[in-house]
């Protein structure tokens, strides 16, 4: 997609498709927050549930038993690229997020909450040391809202144009190494530097949406999840992050649109 808003993020509105298509994935997304196999995704003081590949969704986004995964928003993606989709992150927040659980130190709860846990997916933290490495070439971020929820509900946060100075950081720190020897090397300075510029540079903003509506997001951005502070109910929602092929796992991954 050539197109891409300065944000690195496009909010698409309502869709009956997709409306259609997240009333029944809540219904998996529901059974699976309560499967006792899945609790140890419950993490930040029982306040998030990860759901890492939590619906079982087919490559194209299909549910056993449920609609077809169509709309506008998922065009678009699909513009983007064709590669098969991965299973979805269920990914819901109840009211008091986050709060400080036995999984997170003082200073990693601190940036939890006071930078809503800014992140670039695919650059992955490696034991011992939390040491950053690109282990995952993600083509994007589509967020779906399975439930409707209020506008302080844990939103998605991103700060508008991070992206390309993420680009502009990992382009520099990549340069005269191969593609394919990207993974091996320690990319935690350039990271950080980046970082820091985008929370000095950038605009931060929420991103809201309710059922029927979506948000796709550019693989490079800075994002993250805001408090919620309080309230009653939960705010459940999708993300598919489809990796691309090794084929097409290339240089031009980090300058494509």
């Amino acid at each position: 997609m050539a197109d891409w808003p300065a944000s690195g993020c496009l909010k698409f509105a309502y869709d009956p498709a997709l409306a259609t298509w997240a009333a029944h994935a809540d219904k998996v997304a529901l059974r699976a927050e309560g499967d006792p196999a899945n609790s140890d995704w419950l993490r930040c003081g029982g306040t998030w549930f990860v759901g890492v590949n939590a619906l079982q969704n087919d490559t194209a986004g299909r549910l056993p038993d449920g609609p077809q995964l169509t709309g506008l928003a998922i065009a678009a993606a699909r513009a983007i690229s064709d590669a098969p989709l991965d299973r979805a992150q269920a990914s819901v927040c109840y009211p008091g997020y986050p709060k400080q659980g036995p999984d997170e130190n003082d200073n990693a709860f601190s940036y939890r909450r006071d930078r809503d846990a800014a992140h670039v997916d695919g650059l992955h933290r490696i034991m011992p040391g939390r040491r950053r490495k690109l282990l995952e070439r993600h083509a994007y971020i589509l967020g779906i809202p399975l439930n409707d929820a209020p506008s302080d509900a844990a939103p998605f946060v991103i700060w508008e144009g991070g992206h390309e100075i993420m680009r502009k950081a990992l382009v520099a720190r990549f340069t005269d190494i191969a593609p394919e020897n990207w993974a091996a090397e320690d990319v935690t300075a350039a990271y950080q530097a980046a970082r820091r510029m985008v929370f000095e540079t950038c605009t931060r903003k929420t991103v809201h949406a309710q059922v029927g509506e979506a948000y796709l997001v550019h693989r490079l951005a800075v994002h993250g999840v805001a408090s919620w502070p309080g309230g009653r109910g939960r705010r459940a929602i999708a993300y598919f992050r489809p990796e691309l092929p090794s084929g097409e796992a290339s240089a031009d991954w980090l300058r494509a649109p």
